[in-house]
């Protein structure tokens, strides 16, 4: 299963860096989620997927008394997942914004201080 997942994991990064790549903000949008996607599902396949006990040792023992699952790599995952959603929702309403004010959603497009007509910046002084 680790194998597989990590498979799923490559192909989420490499799409998410095609998407990143990009000129247009929404598909570089879309790329910084499976991004953030990929990154948690890394964390998870990391943590070792089978199936093991939940990590609750009885009260007459000390040390567990047969293997049990890693609680942190699921909770820096709830964690990851609640971060980048908050962080997608504001990078939507930031590239909303632009677009509204610009008219484009082109990056070669959106280029206030270096216009098109204007030639190119003194290379020296």
């Amino acid at each position: 299963m680790e194998t597989a997942l990590s498979f799923v994991v490559a192909c989420l990064f490499g799409t998410a860096l095609y998407l990143l790549l990009s000129k247009h903000i929404i598909r570089m949008l879309l790329g910084v989620v499976l991004l953030g996607n990929g990154v948690n599902l890394l964390i998870f396949t990391a943590g070792r997927i089978g199936p093991i006990a939940p990590p609750i040792i009885p009260d007459d023992l000390q040390i567990p008394e047969s293997a049990i699952a890693n609680p942190l790599p699921q909770a820096l995952i709830l964690t990851a997942i609640v971060i980048s959603f908050s962080f997608f929702a504001f990078l939507l309403v930031l590239a909303y914004r632009a677009y509204q004010d610009l008219n484009t959603d082109n990056t070669d497009e959106m280029r206030l201080a270096e216009p098109k007509d204007q030639g190119l910046p003194p290379l020296g002084y």
